[in-house]
């Protein structure tokens, strides 16, 4: 593409995943002050000890703040669509605390994920997300939020009951229907344990995506790092590298996404090994989308 990226999409990227060993505040000035960001997004378990000083270093990035509630509810194993009332409650109330958390950074809303589900017992998990969806919904709604819903995979890491994109698409427009608030994130690193394809999702999905995710994974059950622990593009017997970024962002073009005058996030969530360099993985990162951007063809 002859055009900026940066024309058409609002590139972040994920401040716990790219920076998961250094100090919070610290890594948050390093994201602040790079200018390949147009986006961050963040969590209270990173920045709760330098709420303040967090704050003020996103007030004078202009950067789009967005706020991931994930870790908030896998740290403590809740789960929004928990067959025991109690338990639902929890993630409820949890998901309401994130929204006032993100308000306070500057974040217009939040992101989180399904939680872990039975076959016998799936229909009943959907209704209890949809309660919890709705409810933090109306909750965002009041403040002039966002909810999103990122789609995980449904049988091999998170195991969560949104789920696949067909599956995921039904549950949008069921919350659609009550609250315009709402979409889906989707995140090209869970592609392949969810066994789809770019295409398979994104025009599955299309009316409801709102927030774009790159990075990898490993699909093959018998090779190291096997789940959704996103690994550098090009990992070793991995998922995805350029080819499947080019692809990612060719049918994001095919399908009316590259949208200048409101251009989504696109962030890459990619983290680096124990033995591996924080700021290498994240260059990495930057040049595989760059090579795939300029792959791309007007």
């Amino acid at each position: 593409m002859r055009d900026s990226i940066h024309k058409y999409f609002q590139v972040g990227t994920i401040q716990w995943m790219s920076y998961p060993r250094m100090d919070g505040l610290e890594s948050l000035k390093k994201i602040c002050a790079d200018d390949y960001f147009d986006a961050i997004e963040v969590n209270v378990n990173k920045l709760g000890a330098y709420r303040e000083e967090a704050k003020a270093l996103l007030e004078q990035s202009h950067l789009k703040v967005c706020y991931g509630a994930q870790p908030s509810l896998l740290g403590p194993k809740l789960n929004p669509n928990d067959l025991d009332e109690e338990g639902r409650q929890k993630a409820e109330d949890t998901l309401k605390n994130c929204l006032d958390d993100a308000e306070y950074f500057g974040a217009k809303g939040i992101a989180f994920l399904s939680g872990k589900w039975q076959e016998e017992t799936k229909e009943e998990a959907y209704r209890q997300l949809l309660k919890t969806t709705v409810n933090v919904c109306r909750y965002a709604a009041s403040k002039g939020m966002m909810v999103e819903l990122e789609v995980f995979d449904y049988d091999v890491d998170k195991a969560s009951l949104i789920g696949p994109a067909p599956l995921a698409a039904r549950f949008a427009a069921d919350v659609r229907t009550l609250c315009p608030n709402f979409g889906l994130l989707v995140d090209l690193s869970h592609f392949p344990i969810c066994h789809e394809k770019s295409a398979d999702v994104i025009r599955t999905c299309r009316p409801y995506i709102t927030h774009l995710h790159f990075g990898n994974a490993v699909a093959d059950k018998d090779a190291e790092g096997y789940g959704d622990l996103h690994q550098r593009l090009g990992y070793p017997n991995s998922a995805n590298d350029i080819p499947e970024l080019l692809d990612y962002l060719k049918v994001l073009k095919e399908e009316g996404f590259f949208r200048a005058d409101e251009p989504l996030v696109l962030s890459m969530e990619v983290s680096p090994t124990a033995s591996e360099s924080e700021e290498i993985i994240l260059a990495n990162t930057k040049r595989c989308l760059n090579r795939a951007w300029a792959l791309l063809e007007d």
